[in-house]
């Protein structure tokens, strides 16, 4: 990971309402990515959000689901279908690794208290993953879970006949992979819509603390979501603002799998708090896209990114300061 020099120009770190907080640090950063992003940033620290509401997650952990039956052999899906087809025994046992590796995450905060609450597909092959990867997790670690049909697998069509299927995946290649819609079917646009309304349920999950017992307020809830690969990446799409281009230079990851958006500085959720520049790039980051995670680590919720990367690169007729050639 690049060197960041942080200069903290403001020294009151105590958390206190909004409406009562001293002026917000001023903080700089200076990356190799020969940028200076200098961006108001809340003096909170990491331990708490310093609001009325409930504290939200500290992480929302994305789990893929482990090898399925139609990972390994295609023609399954001409006469199961998609729903129904279940994990292997190698994805069962991803899944559980899965499950140990969530919890010493976890166990590394050193509190105490800490719970997880799960969202998963209705599809077997998810449905096994959360079972098997549940293991790692005592009855009173686990918050609760929810069933959420709009997390599915992106629709491909009703028993798939496999040569069809190899011609219009190559199709969708030329079209391009957000907008290609399958023969009764759909494109990974329509699983951008069921996404964003997913999203605002979410939203509002996290506004209201639904995780929360009554009268609770514990901040080390963490949210773990069980899905698909391209459903996914098209979450992870609609919740930073990617552009299609963005995404289509996206990569599944593995089996068995996750990505975790870990809540920053500011309350906001970032990439960069878990994971490093390199595993990013791999995934399929693009500079600009980890600039915007530098900022979503100390950004509050609410605020805008007004020194966006992405409209400096959009207009060409900008120079690279920003200024009109």
């Amino acid at each position: 990971m690049p060197a960041f020099a942080l200069s903290l120009l403001s020294s009151s770190l105590l958390p206190q309402p909004f409406s009562q907080r001293e002026p917000v640090s001023l903080i700089s950063i200076k990356s190799s990515r020969k940028r200076k992003v200098t961006i108001e940033a809340s003096t909170n620290g990491h331990v708490s959000f310093p609001e009325n509401n409930p504290p939200r997650p500290r992480r929302i952990i994305l789990v893929r689901h482990g090898q399925s039956e139609g990972n390994v052999d295609e023609s399954v899906y001409t006469k199961v279908a998609d729903p129904k087809i279940g994990l292997t025994e190698k994805g069962k046992a991803q899944a559980e690794e899965c499950g140990i590796r969530i919890r010493e995450m976890i166990e590394k905060d050193g509190a105490s208290d800490w719970q997880v609450y799960f969202y998963v597909s209705p599809y077997k092959r998810t449905l096994e993953t959360l079972q098997n990867l549940g293991r790692a997790f005592e009855r009173p670690r686990i918050a609760g879970m929810r069933e959420e049909p709009r997390l599915r697998e992106q629709d491909f069509g009703n028993f798939q006949d496999r040569e069809k299927m190899r011609v219009e995946k190559a199709i969708r290649m030329l079209y391009g992979r957000f907008f290609y819609r399958f023969p009764n079917g759909e494109s990974a646009a329509d699983v951008y819509d069921r996404i964003t309304g997913f999203r605002e349920t979410l939203k509002a999950d996290i506004d209201v603390g639904r995780f929360q017992r009554p009268g609770e307020r514990n901040p080390n809830m963490n949210l773990v979501i069980v899905s698909h690969g391209l459903t996914l990446r098209v979450f992870l799409m609609r919740w930073y603002k990617w552009t299609v281009k963005q995404y289509e230079a996206l990569h599944n990851f593995g089996n068995g799998g996750m990505i975790v958006m870990e809540k920053g500085y500011g309350g906001r959720y970032s990439l960069l708090m878990h994971h490093k520049d390199e595993e990013l790039r791999k995934f399929g980051l693009t500079e600009e896209m980890l600039v915007d995670q530098e900022w979503q680590k100390i950004a509050r919720p609410g605020e805008l990114s007004y020194d966006c990367p992405t409209v400096n690169s959009f207009f060409a007729h900008f120079d690279e300061e920003g200024c009109k050639t």
